[in-house]
């Protein structure tokens, strides 16, 4: 199974992609797709939608899993992040992937086992259970690996799947 992560963010989506074979992950691509801060949100908003879709057309993810929005108390932010994560979520959608989401603290908890990890000791996780080198940067590459890898861990079980069916 591939497993397409994606961290949402307008000026910086992150993505990782890892393939699951029983208990075995290994990574297979991960990056990041940045914008211009002086562009318009439309235009971030498409090239974020070009990026993934190209990511998609190259490697054929069998599923996307995306950060769930959580709380901000900047709400300007919170209402981009969650515009970038509509953009994902259309991705998906058109080329017929499962999608899932996950919470930051289901994410911790699957990656580290405890909820409350600090975002080192989830990177350093990421790096150890992907058998890599380093820790994955920028952070927000790190961050969609570790997304994805909740998703392995998680999907047998009793997954919120969203979108296209089997």
């Amino acid at each position: 199974m591939l497993i397409l992560g994606v961290d949402p963010g307008t000026a910086i989506t992150g993505y990782g992609l890892i393939e699951q074979q029983g208990q075995q992950l290994r990574p297979r691509a991960y990056g990041v797709i940045r914008t211009a801060a002086g562009l318009p949100l439309a235009e971030r908003l498409k090239k974020i939608y070009h990026g993934l879709t190209h990511l998609v057309a190259e490697y054929r993810p069998d599923a996307m899993v995306v950060e769930e929005l959580f709380f901000n108390k900047n709400t300007r932010t919170a209402l981009t992040v969650g515009q970038a994560r509509g953009v994902i979520m259309l991705v998906a959608a058109l080329q017929g992937i499962k999608t899932a989401e996950y919470t930051p603290l289901q994410v911790k908890m699957a990656v580290v086992g405890y909820g409350r990890a600090e975002k080192h000791q989830v990177q350093e996780m990421v790096r150890l259970l992907l058998g890599l080198e380093v820790i994955p940067k920028p952070d927000d590459a790190a961050d969609a690996l570790a997304i994805a890898i909740c998703h392995a861990h998680s999907w047998r079980n009793a997954v919120r799947w969203k979108g296209a069916q089997q």
